[in-house]
């Protein structure tokens, strides 16, 4: 990786009110790295990526891309920039080789460029076809077309496959993972979608309140409870608190509703789940339901906050 960051956020925060929405945020982007913020909504994520897009402005703090900043050198960066939001609207009556022109000539791009992106995005079958009449995975796919137009050295990308089902979803994942390969392209991608960020992004930031929580490679994230392993249990009377360490070591517990529910992550389910059913039995209690699997970044984000990704 290159010794200079291509974007740089240094304690940046930004309150609307009393709503702390990005609270003392630092982070860099290399050159080629792809990116997670993941969070639920209202964790702070599309303020962040706005704030970097130049779309809001820091209460404090400084944001740097390529060394520029937007005060001063908006022009420059808005090159090397490529975004897609949430939403995004079309003129119905365009068809979708007209969309992409339209936008090409903001930029005063060649026709050259928007057959690249037609091709890069799957849709020159439908170039000729109104956009109101496209899918929500065809409109998600114009609107990734229109933000590599000029080849962006940063894509910004605000939860893309919201909404989509899983085939659409996964022709966008195939779709940037291209642009990754052809060109190198850096990515950060707000999503809460814990399947959407392994499988794209190399490096992971877990947000929620405006701060950053935790950091790292998927491994690195789930080292922290050392790579654990996960029981989901209810049974039809509760356990007493006590007798849980006794049955074994574990590395956190979560009782719900007088005992008779709960989450424990322990280090090895082979040596502490025989324990748990042995206890079930002998003390004649009826098992509603159990399930062991090994922790996720859901599982990590619950232990931190006290609730889903998806919340």
């Amino acid at each position: 990786m290159s010794d200079h960051p291509l974007i740089e956020v240094n304690d940046v925060k930004k309150h609307f009110g009393a709503t702390k929405a990005v609270d003392g945020v630092s982070l860099q982007i290399q050159k080629g790295e792809f990116v997670a913020l993941l969070g639920p909504n209202g964790a702070g994520k599309t303020t962040l990526v706005e704030m970097i897009e130049g779309i809001q402005k820091p209460d404090t703090g400084s944001i740097l891309v390529k060394g520029m900043n937007w005060a001063s050198q908006s022009k420059e960066i808005r090159k090397i920039i490529g975004l897609s939001l949430q939403e995004t609207h079309f003129i119905d009556k365009l068809r979708v080789d007209e969309t992409l022109e339209l936008f090409a000539s903001f930029y005063d791009l060649s026709q050259s460029r928007v057959e690249a992106s037609l091709e890069m995005v799957g849709l020159v079958e439908k170039r000729k076809t109104y956009t109101k009449n496209l899918s929500g995975g065809q409109k998600q796919k114009l609107a990734l077309g229109i933000a590599f137009l000029n080849q962006p050295e940063i894509l910004l990308l605000d939860e893309p496959t919201t909404g989509l089902d899983p085939t659409a979803r996964r022709e966008v994942w195939d779709i940037l993972m291209e642009m990754k390969r052809e060109y190198n392209t850096a990515m950060i991608l707000t999503t809460h979608y814990m399947e959407e960020a392994s499988y794209l992004c190399k490096r992971i930031i877990m947000v929620d309140h405006g701060k950053i929580l935790a950091k790292g490679t998927l491994n690195e994230l789930l080292a922290r409870y050392k790579n654990g392993e996960m029981i989901t249990f209810e049974v039809d009377r509760g356990i007493e608190d006590q007798v849980f360490k006794k049955l074994g070591n574990y590395l956190s517990i979560n009782l719900q509703e007088n005992n008779t529910k709960g989450e424990i992550i322990v280090e090895s389910l082979v040596s502490y789940l025989p324990e748990l059913l042995k206890y079930i039995e002998n003390n004649k209690l009826k098992l509603i339901s159990i399930e062991c699997r090994k922790m996720t970044l859901d599982d990590l984000f619950i232990t931190m906050t006290g609730r889903h990704l998806s919340d």
